[in-house]
């Protein structure tokens, strides 16, 4: 297969073979937006920061009693968010000088939490699912304080009451933070607007069962659906309005696009992740006798591409790279297998100038390629170059602040309202223990 432009120096655009593992001892593991860390959460009440480079564990965040369910980084990495079992979820500072690192905010709920996240754009906003079927949104700014529960619109008029009843099993912010999708234990999939935490769709799943976990391309457009029937699902998003107090529910049924499962073993799926840039889907089969991760290619019309296979302990989890041709996966027995796309040596990269070839080609000498020229006129030129203005952006009577603010959605300017810290550049500092 042919390499995407997104990944030019690999002529596979997915990973084939385990580089190496980590014993951690987590049940799963989540990459950070630059791709540099991995956090992972353990049976135990402790989540485990690794960085990719040395290999080495360099936090470990100890809050927890029991069992922690989920871990979310924030958008530049500084705060990472964890869930448990005990009911709480902590908000960790990866910027302070210490190990573990210091709580920037606890959370606690009346029931164990299932999952939590961060709003794409700001971490004070956060998305909770607890194990009673509740989803609730957690405003942590100073102007917008409070603790909100999603709930499901009830049609009176509706004779099966029971669909309004239904527990809520996933829940995920899109990539853009607009929107709130929950999974219930119905087959719906339920929209929620999430400034004004409004119901605005619908969309019954026909034949999924329980909604299990759910997954977005990068754009957002593209919603991926993992249920009880052990079918994956592709669907094509629909355009919501804008929500307003007399607005209708949009309440349509949604036809996939395409459909993923095993068609000889019907596994069921632990995790499902796209690639960075949407063409490949990873699946981890929740098969108790291997570790199988499968491939399809989403450019080609969804065409299963290939099986890896990472021995005999049971999968618990897989996570795709936010930027590169890797995979993480979790195995039954604690270990995190680091997946990545093996390339052969390109000698012609230790040669500065020198590009290299598979067969030899005539070389056509340009007519001035050796002439010498004169200094003095190479820095006149170069200096005029430089001289010359160059209009970045013509913003007429507005400055650059108020174009790039009227760009914005209503929505996206809510959420940057009361901003983080999490801003751009921050360093990690590294704790070195001393010498015995």
């Amino acid at each position: 297969m042919q390499g995407t432009l997104t990944n030019p120096f690999n002529n596979i655009a997915y990973p084939t073979a385990v580089q190496t593992s980590l014993p951690s001892g987590a049940s799963f593991a989540r990459y950070d937006p630059s791709g540099r860390y991995i956090a992972g959460g353990r049976p135990d009440g402790t989540a485990v920061v690794w960085e990719l480079d040395t290999k080495a564990s360099i936090r470990w965040l100890e809050g927890h009693v029991k069992a922690v369910t989920s871990v979310d980084w924030s958008q530049n990495s500084r705060f990472v968010l964890t869930s448990s079992k005990d009911w709480n979820v902590i908000v960790w500072d990866m910027a302070s000088e210490c190990d573990p690192s210091q709580r920037r905010t606890t959370v606690r709920f009346d029931a164990p939490v299932l999952t939590a996240s961060f709003h794409p754009q700001n971490m004070q906003i956060i998305l909770v699912l607890l194990s009673t079927g509740e989803a609730h949104l957690v405003d942590l700014r100073k102007h917008h304080r409070g603790r909100y529960e999603l709930t499901e619109v009830v049609d009176e008029s509706d004779e099966d009451s029971s669909r309004q009843r239904s527990a809520m099993t996933v829940a995920k912010f899109d990539p853009s933070g607009r929107y709130i999708f929950v999974g219930n234990s119905q087959g719906y999939v339920l929209v929620f607007h999430t400034r004004t935490r409004q119901m605005i769709a619908r969309h019954k799943i026909s034949g999924a069962g329980i909604m299990r976990g759910l997954a977005f391309a990068k754009l957002g457009r593209r919603l991926l659906t993992n249920s009880s029937d052990r079918i994956l699902r592709q669907f094509n998003l629909p355009t919501y309005p804008s929500p307003t107090v007399d607005a209708d529910i949009l309440d349509q049924e949604l036809e996939p696009t395409y459909r993923f499962s095993d068609p000889i073993n019907k596994v069921a799926w632990n995790n499902m992740a796209y690639s960075p840039d949407g063409e490949w889907l990873a699946g981890g089969a929740a098969d108790q006798a291997t570790h199988k991760i499968y491939i399809w290619d989403i450019s080609s019309d969804g065409q299963f591409a290939t099986a890896l296979d990472g021995g005999r302990e049971p999968l618990l989890d897989v996570h795709w790279h936010p930027k590169a041709p890797a995979i993480i996966s979790t195995t039954n027995s604690g270990d995190i297998l680091l997946w990545h796309c093996p390339t052969p040596e390109r000698w012609g990269a230790f040669a500065g100038g020198f590009e290299e070839v598979d067969e030899n080609v005539e070389y056509e000498e340009r007519e001035d390629e050796f002439d010498i020229e004169d200094e003095e006129e190479l820095a006149e030129r170069k200096k005029k170059e430089e001289d010359v203005e160059v209009d970045v952006a013509d913003f007429g009577d507005q400055n650059a602040e108020e174009v790039i603010r009227n760009g914005k959605d209503e929505d996206l300017l809510w959420a940057e309202e009361d901003p983080d810290d999490d801003a751009v550049g921050w360093k990690m500092k590294l704790i070195m223990e001393p010498d015995e």
